[in-house]
């Protein structure tokens, strides 16, 4: 019996060094083990794992209409944290340091990377050349269409897309390594999908993953949360409406416990933040935008926001017709706006030293500089220069070093000096160009409508160095790992990576 009671000690004291268990819960897992007893000292029940289902009505704000939300709940031990902790106004907790509430993964985890800039540091060099038949790792069928750009995690790929009359939406997943498919889900149906225009699809926000969930998103047809190692739905939301009128297009990003997305329709124009865990509404905020206007095609847009950080802290700018609004992203409450015109607005906002720049998409001012640290209507203060000459409205543009870089609709290149916003150089590279340029330190990668790849360097201007066709034309844009590029075509998923 002591030799039997000797072993079974030491095999929990090995369970629970590796646990990381302190003193006290060690002893008590010990003697609750051998005596027959479950519940530790101070009375703390052992933590399980209960799957269960639950249907949780959602608090409400402001216009959102009532609905359910469907979660799969996990209950899991809570890990110790060494870091300050502190309940925000929203009733979700945010990191006390600034580094923890910002800091980003090293993998291509959302729309335009880790940081949402375009780049990336790749360890082993890109390729320049390829071909059909040449630096071709491997190669995908994606079934139908869908122009929302590669998110990776670890060796998962994910995606998504959707039939072409819009009824089914999926969510694909493929192996880094082999190209793979994992997981091909249909995660929402609908009836009557609502108009959408040729050059878009019913997939083309782009999902954003992090360590074992990925978040997808089809504009007013729902955001659904995935296991990403099972592919089973953690939770959905279906309730959040809009008309987009020519289809969705706005990617959601992660910050913190939030999932955080624009609807701007040509009906409705809010954002909202949904608890990443739950996919509750954590808040809703109605645009508060002079639009000046009852044409509704002129209130729509299909912006991605972007988290920077302003003078130590945290600011949502999300762009939208006629005017930028930057927010607390805990709370949903207005910093500044600034209003430049415009809409149909696409590009997430890009921030370099003190100043942040704003594509505006079609009309208006196409591209102004704004000086940071302002407060409530920002237009007549703190707008440092505008530009109008060869701005995209489709494509977002780069910032590298001092320079903007971008390439629009018509094939025309464009760099301005971040300073001033002249025009550094400007050329006709041809191509159209809805996919958003990509950089990894040392090659700029430009990959248009019908497959043409346009490879240069900046010296400081741009020169280009190399020309590669695929079959098939890239409407999302790519996505960089160690060593390789994840290209979508319209019909295809490549890895594109140098032959060793």
């Amino acid at each position: 019996m002591k030799k039997m009671i000797r072993i079974v000690a030491i095999i929990l004291i090995l369970i629970c060094w590796g646990e990381q268990l302190d003193h006290g819960t060690i002893v008590s897992r010990l003697f609750g083990s051998v005596f027959g007893n479950n519940t530790e000292i101070g009375n703390k029940q052992d933590h399980k794992f209960f799957p269960t289902e639950q249907t949780i009505i959602p608090e409400q704000s402001n216009s959102l209409s009532k609905g359910t939300v469907k979660i799969l709940v996990e209950s899991a031990p809570q890990e110790k944290s060494e870091k300050k902790v502190e309940p925000s106004s929203s009733g979700i907790e945010k990191n006390g340091t600034e580094k923890s509430r910002i800091e980003k993964p090293s993998f291509w985890s959302q729309f335009r990377g880790p940081n949402g800039t375009g780049i990336f540091s790749s360890k082993a060099p890109l390729p320049i050349e390829w071909s059909e038949s040449k630096n071709i790792r491997w190669k995908t069928p994606i079934h139908d269409k869908g122009w929302s750009s590669p998110v990776i995690w670890g060796n998962q790929i994910w995606l998504t897309t959707a039939l072409e009359n819009g009824k089914e939406m999926f969510a694909v997943c493929l192996d880094v390594a082999t190209g793979k498919i994992v997981h091909d889900l249909k995660v929402i149906e609908t009836v009557k999908p609502e108009f959408c225009h040729p050059t878009n699809s019913y997939a083309s926000p782009t999902p954003v993953i992090e360590e074992g969930r990925v978040y997808l998103h089809f504009g007013t047809y729902g955001t659904i949360c995935l296991n990403t190692q099972t592919g089973k739905e953690i939770w959905q939301r279906t309730d959040l409406h809009c008309d987009h009128f020519r289809g969705p297009a706005s990617s959601p990003i992660l910050f913190d416990q939030l999932i955080i997305v624009p609807f701007d329709g040509i009906d409705v124009q809010f954002v909202v933040a949904l608890n990443k865990n739950t996919g509750e509404t954590v808040w809703k905020l109605e645009r508060a935008i002079d639009y000046q206007t009852k044409v509704g095609d002129m209130k729509k847009g299909y912006g991605t926001a972007s988290v920077l950080t302003i003078e130590g802290k945290p600011q949502l700018i999300s762009s939208a017709a006629k005017a930028t609004i930057a927010y607390d992203p805990y709370t949903g409450k207005e910093i500044w706006k600034v209003y430049h015109g415009g809409m149909n607005t696409t590009a997430p906002p890009l921030l370099y030293k003190d100043r942040i720049f704003i594509c505006t998409g079609d009309g208006g001012d196409r591209l102004v500089c704004v000086r940071t640290g302002g407060h409530g209507d920002i237009t007549k203060t703190h707008v440092l220069w505008k530009s109008n000459r060869g701005i995209p409205s489709r494509s977002s543009p780069i910032l590298i070093g001092d320079q903007l870089v971008m390439v629009n609709e018509n094939g025309v290149l464009t760099i301005l000096d971040t300073e001033t916003g002249k025009v550094l150089q400007q050329e006709r590279v041809g191509g159209r160009y809805w996919a958003s340029p990509i950089y990894d330190n040392h090659h700029l990668y430009l990959i248009d409508d019908e497959g043409m790849a346009r490879i240069g360097v900046l010296k400081p201007k741009w020169e280009l160095i190399a020309k590669n066709k695929l079959d098939q034309g890239c409407m999302g844009t790519p996505a960089i790992i160690d060593g390789a590029l994840l290209v979508r075509t319209k019909t295809h998923l490549y890895c594109i990576a140098n032959n060793k």
